[in-house]
């Protein structure tokens, strides 16, 4: 018992056997149906990413990880792992620090790939959604788990957070993110201002954005798109007229080109 509490696919079961759940029972979008189009690849992603990644990728993950800390040594003349910034503090504070570090991280990623050509082709599979729920949050191509935990790699292993942290931190994100791609009517209230939710996340899948990077990049947290001005949320409970990218049509919607090819073609 103590090992299968203490997984990662564990906790992404209950996590996703939750937002099922809730989906059927407060859907935001009624007629929304549980079976519509490209589920199958969804289901695909969901496995592939959340669980099959973590063995494909891992020989690959090692070796970044391994190169990178030998650099950071030779500048730094430490190991980044010998600062253990959080040292010896409680479990808790140790889960926040963890969530604000990597969320802030990523948000900087996050608005890179929509900024960047070559990164924007790729997560652009991402994009690709145009029926919104919350297996949609693991639709995404596999070179965003290199690029996120290889840039991701050196401050963590600065924090040196127990290996329970990084579970727990883990899983809360998890859910946050499939909750913000859920088909439910969530905003958090007054701590909009604080935490990513459905009503928010739902127009950076705008196909049609005001901005032309988009907005609302954070995964967890809002608050960064609120202190730099890439936030967008409608106070009602309006929502896009159409989820995907500028000219999709032009871009094969194929699994095995999302999963193989992706960047070929030119930005749209």
């Amino acid at each position: 018992m103590n090992d299968m509490i203490t997984s990662y696919t564990f906790w992404l079961v209950v996590v996703s056997t939750f937002c099922v759940v809730a989906e059927r029972i407060f859907p935001w979008r009624r007629t929304q149906p549980l079976l519509r189009p490209e589920l199958s690849q969804d289901l695909f992603w969901l496995v592939f990413n959340g669980y099959l990644a973590t063995f494909v990728l891992g020989g690959v993950l090692r070796h970044v990880e391994w190169s990178l800390g030998t650099t950071f040594s030779s500048l730094a003349r430490r190991a980044p792992s010998s600062f253990q910034l959080l040292g010896d503090m409680p479990l808790a504070a140790q889960v926040g620090i963890v969530l604000v570090v990597s969320d802030f991280v990523e948000w900087f990623i996050h608005n890179a790939l929509h900024r960047w050509g070559p990164l924007w082709s790729l997560h652009r599979v991402h994009h690709s959604i145009t029926t919104m729920d919350w297996i949609g949050n693991f639709r995404f191509h596999w070179g965003e788990i290199l690029l996120y935990k290889s840039i991701k790699y050196i401050p963590l292993a600065i924090l040196g957070a127990r290996w329970e942290t990084i579970l727990i931190a883990a899983v809360i994100a998890t859910l946050i993110g499939n909750l913000n791609h859920s088909n439910l009517n969530i905003s958090w209230g007054p701590l909009r201002y604080v935490l990513n939710s459905p009503r928010m996340h739902i127009w950076h899948h705008d196909k049609n954005p005001d901005r032309l990077a988009g907005v609302n990049f954070g995964v967890v947290f809002s608050v960064w798109d609120w202190i730099f001005g890439t936030a967008y949320m409608p106070r009602d409970a309006r929502q896009p007229t159409a989820l995907g990218f500028r000219n999709m049509s032009k871009v094969p919607s194929s699994l095995l080109y999302r999963f193989f090819v992706p960047m070929v073609s030119k930005k749209n």
